[in-house]
């Protein structure tokens, strides 16, 4: 099948392209490109260096399914401009769902996040909770998914709430806690860790990959939020895991950050999908990237340091 795919040159997305095209899709990919390019030219690939504000330009001709996964990413990333990640991550997705409707698409899956939640003391946090999102990144979420699920007469719409992603990607990020604590213990042999009591759902960017082909291979499940989140667990528990593997000091200071939460997938689970990865083979795999000299540091690594470069 023909499917757009926004961000596609990102963390997240330059892992699914590579999949999808290993499936047999027609792949076509907006994407900015702040980050850079890491896709091989593929003939079922289609890269288009565009902003999705320009919505007009993006082509939908022949497209059966989109996968949304273009925004300014998480809190700090945000709080750098906020308007313009009011009309990247919520204007930009209405006019796209828009279009969609238009042209007949079938299916729209758009990359949420568990954050909408905000702070809870709920035991197992599920979609049945109300969202309090209490910064901008939150609300641009919580907001576009309500947009985007008025839609939903139109075309199946998959709001896909995920946990913290980890593991490699060729566009990869040290600025999310798995890989962040991971790096840190390879390149200083110490590990900070703020806090650390603090539990955070986790999932292994293989298995968000996997989350939205099994969308794909199943459009007639219910339209509505799916949290993808399957190991929470406490960031002190994260470097401990680390530490287990690299030989690294553990350094615990105070945090301001009161975040804690338990991301229940139940409802994922229930559609028939399985993880089949860890936190511990995220580890891993950045290890041995490290180790053999391909994962290399550099402020594209890191979000807010890169959109600083770039004066965004």
């Amino acid at each position: 099948m023909t499917i757009l795919l926004t961000g596609g040159c990102g963390y997240i997305g330059s892992v699914l392209t590579e999949q999808l095209l290993v499936d047999g899709h027609q792949v076509i990919v907006v994407d900015t490109q702040w980050f850079g390019n890491y896709l091989k030219p593929h003939p079922h690939l289609t890269v288009l260096q565009q902003d999705i504000r320009d919505v007009d330009a993006i082509p939908m001709t022949g497209v059966e399914r989109i996968i949304h996964l273009a925004n300014i990413a998480n809190d700090p990333g945000v709080d750098l401009n906020p308007t313009l990640s009011w009309e990247v991550n919520v204007l930009a997705a209405q006019q796209l769902a828009d279009r969609a409707q238009r042209a007949g698409v079938k299916q729209f899956l758009f990359a949420s996040s568990g954050s909408v939640y905000g702070v809870k003391d709920d035991p197992q946090v599920t979609e049945d909770l109300t969202l309090v999102p209490i910064s901008v990144y939150n609300k641009t979420k919580m907001v576009a998914e309500r947009v985007l699920l008025s839609y939903q007469d139109a075309f199946q719409v998959h709001c896909i709430r995920p946990a913290t992603v980890c593991g490699v990607s060729p566009r990869m990020r040290l600025d999310v806690s798995v890989n962040m604590l991971t790096f840190q213990a390879l390149k200083n042999g110490k590990i900070t860790v703020f806090g650390g009591q603090q539990t955070r759902p986790n999932i292994h960017i293989q298995d968000m990959v996997n989350v939205y082909r099994h969308f794909l291979a199943n459009p007639e499940l219910p339209s509505g939020a799916y949290n993808a989140g399957f190991e929470n667990i406490s960031i002190l528990d994260i470097a401990e895991r680390v530490q287990q593997r690299v030989s690294a000091e553990i350094v615990v200071t105070e945090s301001n950050d009161p975040r804690s939460y338990r991301q229940n997938s139940d409802k994922l689970r229930a559609t028939g999908f399985e993880p089949q990865y860890s936190v511990d083979d995220a580890i891993e795999a950045i290890i041995a990237k490290y180790q053999s000299g391909e994962l290399v540091e550099s402020d594209r690594c890191y979000t807010v340091r890169w959109m600083k470069h770039l004066n965004l």
